[in-house]
């Protein structure tokens, strides 16, 4: 069953402590689907401008990533600079030209609204939930967002939460929504509203699932070398979905699974800059570093 995503494709420049890529291929949708692309066919649902790269559209091409729903608007691609220091977890913007992006209406092909696992990255809440009235039978839906919406946008943001399944948000988007300090405290507020799930991202501290019936922490992967945290959270739901895709139920056992395929795939990205650590990935990497993940983390 394949997977619809909808969110934004971007041109990103960024400049870490360990180097500067300019223009690079950036957005939520772009390295979603490449990370779930591992896993199964994806479709994008987006926009960009028609000064996009034909090379980036050849990219998901190859990848076997549909553009059905890309659709290309008169104007320019979506833009977004920026810069971190050595405290990775944190990006400092230097300016956001959403460009063809602000006029983003999203229209769901109608080969694609039968699709079975939706993610919808982070975009106007309103536009989400509009999404997913085009949808039908979805068997899983997970959604993601940020404090812009959750401080401007809160109620059309609650009113989508009844239709998701796993709603993935980092931890100060949890304590800024729920008014809770702990976690904990944040991830049971979340659940008792609305979603089945919630995934609270913790960045190099892991992740915490919580749902009425159960909790799992876990670690983020080890690594010697970051040079680009950009889309780390956007390649995490793309490794999540992608494992849950494929397995035969959506229950605790496979998301605990996923969760973990999820970390990998973002510590993969991490490791170099935009999408290029992904684009060098085998599956066999993606398998060692899954066994070697749980060597180091049983007791």
């Amino acid at each position: 069953m394949s997977i619809l995503v909808v969110g934004s494709v971007a041109i990103d420049s960024v400049k870490t402590p360990f180097g500067e890529r300019k223009e690079a291929l950036g957005g939520s949708a772009t390295f979603f689907s490449i990370a779930a692309s591992f896993f199964n066919k994806v479709d994008i649902v987006a926009t960009v401008g028609e000064d996009f790269p034909k090379k980036y559209m050849t990219l998901f091409k190859n990848r076997g990533i549909g553009t059905a729903g890309l659709h290309t608007a008169k104007g320019k691609t979506f833009r977004w600079k920026g810069w971190y220091d050595y405290d990775l977890n944190t990006a400092h913007t230097v300016y956001t030209h959403l460009n063809v992006f602000k006029y983003f209406k999203p229209e769901v092909p109608l080969k694609l609204r039968r699709s079975k696992n939706v993610f919808l990255a982070n975009i106007d809440p309103e536009l989400q939930y509009n999404v997913l009235k085009q949808v039908v039978g979805a068997r899983l839906v997970a959604c993601d967002s940020m404090n812009y919406w959750l401080e401007h946008k809160r109620k059309a943001f609650e009113r989508l939460l009844d239709k998701v399944d796993i709603l993935l948000l980092n931890d100060a988007e949890a304590r800024q929504f729920s008014g809770e300090s702990n976690l904990v405290s944040a991830a049971r507020f979340i659940v008792s509203i609305g979603p089945k799930a919630v995934i609270i991202k913790k960045g190099e501290h892991g992740v915490i699932y919580f749902s009425k019936n159960s909790h799992f922490i876990a670690p983020a992967y080890l690594l010697e070398s970051i040079y680009d945290p950009t889309g780390a959270g956007d390649t995490f739901a793309g490794g999540l979905m992608g494992y849950l895709s494929k397995a035969s139920r959506i229950d605790e056992n496979n998301i605990r699974k996923g969760i973990i395929y999820g970390s990998i795939l973002a510590s993969f990205a991490v490791e170099d800059f935009s999408v290029n650590r992904l684009l060098n990935l085998s599956m066999g990497e993606i398998r060692a570093r899954y066994d070697h993940f749980r060597s180091i983390t049983k007791f």
